[in-house]
């Protein structure tokens, strides 16, 4: 077994076995491998101005969702070892054109910063980790001076308005989801709705739906650079009445 690694903030040490990781920390989070069972207390974070950035092509990682990882690229493995050394944060960009030039032409502006929730280094110097995302954050400046994408951030925040309308909008999404999931096995609705039901505002909703639900990695995107909490609910509630509508043919 590879050594463990003690998670920033959590108070606790987190042991990945194999492909499986189930661990809870003061901070209110438990996971299996890749997913999200209990939501983060995202007061308690505090976001660095820079960081490391982690470029994928067709993976997008929203706030509360959780991403298993494997890293093996010397550039990447760099960028570990250093978050692991410091508050164990990294972001993660969808690459969206070759890398070459300023990175600012090839990576979408906006990504996902995350916290490196467990990790195990093999003995070849990969590494398997879970990374819990934290926040949407905008990327302001890329700089040289790593050997990985290094780049500063701002958070972007969501709004939901009109505040007095929040209920009804949950109440509309978590209705299109149970349509769309209504031919599934008992089990699998009652885990879902299970999900739903630790979502105590819309954006959190949206996002856990997003990270779940969403699989074409330009929806995701959009999802992810729309701040507007009442947008992303439209766009899902569309998305998900198509998908009903295609099931039921």
């Amino acid at each position: 077994m590879g050594p463990m690694i003690q998670s920033a903030r959590s108070g606790k040490q987190n042991i990945l076995e194999g492909s499986k990781v189930a661990q809870t920390s003061k901070l209110g989070l438990a996971y299996k491998w890749g997913r999200v069972y209990l939501l983060l207390n995202m007061s308690s974070i505090h976001l660095p101005e820079r960081c490391g950035v982690l470029l994928l092509g067709d993976c997008t990682l929203f706030p509360h969702g959780g991403l298993p990882l494997f890293i093996f690229e010397p550039r990447y493995r760099k960028m570990l070892e250093e978050a692991l050394e410091g508050d164990c944060f990294f972001a993660v960009g969808r690459l969206i054109g070759q890398e070459t030039g300023d990175p600012a032409s090839f990576v979408a502006p906006v990504g996902t910063i995350g916290l490196v929730r467990a990790s195990r280094e093999k003995n070849d110097g990969t590494s398997q980790l879970l990374l819990h995302g934290v926040m949407r954050v905008k990327f302001t400046a890329w700089h040289d001076g790593q050997s990985y994408p290094y780049a500063s951030i701002e958070p972007v925040i969501s709004v939901f308005e009109p505040e007095n309308q929040a209920a009804a909008a949950m109440k509309t999404l978590r209705g299109a989801v149970e349509d769309a999931i209504r031919g599934l096995p008992q089990e699998v609705q009652q885990g879902v709705l299970s999900l739903l039901d630790r979502a105590d505002e819309p954006g959190l909703m949206t996002d856990v739906i997003s990270q779940q639900f969403i699989h074409e990695a330009d929806l995701r995107q959009r999802l992810l650079e729309t701040t507007s909490v009442g947008k992303r609910i439209s766009i899902l509630c569309d998305y998900l009445a198509k998908a009903t509508l295609a099931a039921d043919d």
